[in-house]
């Protein structure tokens, strides 16, 4: 079930206003069957992963409780990720392996493998095995009640793709008693009408582009191939904030709270202050469970770039299985790394030209800069695989004729009137996000208005979404990205 879609806005209504009508004691229960009802309208069969996943780390995180601690935190961490192995990265082992083979001169017959990946996989089995460590480190209490904890694996609004909730945050909320909260209520709904707007007016027209300049690039001039990229850093942001916000809003209409996933990244001056602001719940999760047990910047600077680059090698594989994925996550490790290293040397031009970094041109041309190499990053993201990621940069640099765009910049796949919406939408993302950095959120200056002003907000928003979102008979609900993670 996607969040824009049909079905959800019949789910979703009629989850929440029963969940607010049941007793207290019975609402979980109500929360956890919708939960992995949601979740079985991908494929029934895979609700058996996630409740196995649920039962090894429920029982770990007793056991942990009794005693030989690490021995149940390493059964934990290995059978999660062994399941999480075969279904995501057991095909590309065998690719690579069978190329290894290839260059020692030795054949290997592939067997067939042909696996659905299941959705949100990487995403639950992360937040399970975050409640082991948790558990370990004495940071919370074992949950005695698995259904309990069944529903904090579950949680439906951010079950698929976020944003990782941690048992500190979540867990403990679903024993509070949540009354209905009209203010709390609109502020959620604006929230996810907000995601919404990302999604489907947004990242889904920039994907039409995007996809058919990355699936054709060989026949178009290597400055589509730069505007592409420059949409998907877009598009990528629409489509995985678009839905945190929605699962963060659908939860505050609910009574609970779930961390913020995104602040603004791509006004960050960095690479690190960047990661900083994207996917948080993901960065702070690899910071906290694999760079600090690494030894994190505790054992000196050579040994913390060592850090720094393994977890973002890691980064990527989580991401996808292909080598695409790796090479991405290693150039924004990579950046952090030589950035660091070239900090004293920057502050020493600054300090001989006398140049205030807190200047507005210099804080600009810093913005600037990161996003131009977080997009370039982003090729390789969205690249059907390495050797597609440098064909398109050896066809940019040798066919760039940019002077050809123009005569074709509305054949691809986005007329003049949808080009201009999409500019407009990519337009109002960013005045959004300097207001936001600005002035902090929104939702409350806009709650506080007087009623015609408020529901004219309200009205105009809604209509911007009917009017100029992706969808109807010709277009299928579009999944968003970060499913097949």
């Amino acid at each position: 079930m996607l969040f824009n879609s049909i079905d959800f806005l019949l789910f979703f209504p009629l989850v929440t206003a029963v969940y607010f009508l049941l007793p207290h004691r019975v609402r979980w229960v109500w929360l956890l069957a919708a939960s992995y009802f949601f979740y079985m309208c991908w494929n029934a069969k895979y609700a058996l992963l996630i409740a196995l996943s649920t039962l090894i780390t429920y029982a770990s995180g007793l056991l942990i409780h009794w005693k030989r601690k690490r021995l149940w935190v390493f059964l934990s961490f290995a059978s999660n990720l062994a399941i999480l192995f075969f279904f995501k990265y057991f095909g590309f082992f065998l690719d690579n392996l069978s190329a290894a083979l290839a260059l020692a001169g030795v054949a290997l017959k592939r067997p067939a493998f042909d696996v659905v990946l299941p959705v949100g996989i990487s995403f639950y089995t992360f937040q399970a095995l975050s409640y082991t460590v948790d558990v370990y480190r004495g940071e919370v209490a074992p949950e005695k009640n698995i259904f309990r904890y069944a529903l904090f694996v579950s949680f439906f609004p951010q079950l698929v793709a976020g944003p990782i909730e941690r048992s500190k945050n979540l867990l403990g909320q679903l024993y509070e008693r949540h009354t209905f909260d009209p203010d709390r209520a609109r502020a959620g709904l604006l929230l996810m009408l907000w995601g919404m707007f990302e999604k489907i007016v947004l990242a889904d027209r920039l994907a039409m582009l995007v996809d058919h300049v990355y699936g054709n690039y060989a026949q178009l001039p290597g400055a589509a191939v730069v505007l592409a990229t420059v949409f998907f850093a877009f598009q990528i942001y629409g489509d995985f904030a678009g839905y945190s916000h929605i699962a963060i809003g659908a939860a505050q209409v609910m009574g609970f709270t779930l961390m913020e996933n995104f602040r603004q990244p791509y006004l960050a001056r960095s690479v690190g202050e960047f990661w900083r602001r994207w996917h948080i719940s993901l960065s702070t999760w690899f910071r906290d469970y694999l760079y600090i047990p690494l030894g994190g910047n505790r054992k000196g600077w050579p040994r913390k770039q060592m850090n720094l680059m393994a977890t973002f090698l890691v980064s990527g594989l989580w991401h996808g299985a292909n080598w695409s994925f790796v090479v991405w996550g290693g150039l924004n490790g990579a950046y952090q790394v030589v950035g660091e290293a070239l900090a004293p040397l920057r502050e020493g031009v600054c300090r001989v030209l006398h140049i205030n970094r807190d200047w507005f041109p210099c804080r600009l041309a810093q913005t600037v800069f990161t996003f131009c190499l977080v997009d370039f990053a982003w090729l390789f993201f969205r690249a059907q695989s390495f050797s597609a990621a440098r064909g398109m940069l050896v066809h940019t640099v040798r066919n760039f004729q940019l002077s050809a765009l123009p005569g074709q910049l509305f054949a691809l796949k986005l007329d003049a009137p949808n080009f201009l919406v999409a500019l407009a939408a990519v337009g109002a993302l960013a005045l959004a996000d300097l207001l936001q950095e600005c002035y902090g959120s929104l939702r409350p200056y806009i709650t506080r208005q007087v009623l015609p002003a408020r529901w004219a907000i309200y009205l105009c928003a809604v209509l911007a979404v009917l009017i100029f979102g992706i969808y109807g008979p010709e277009y299928s609900a579009r999944a968003f990205a970060y499913f097949q993670f």
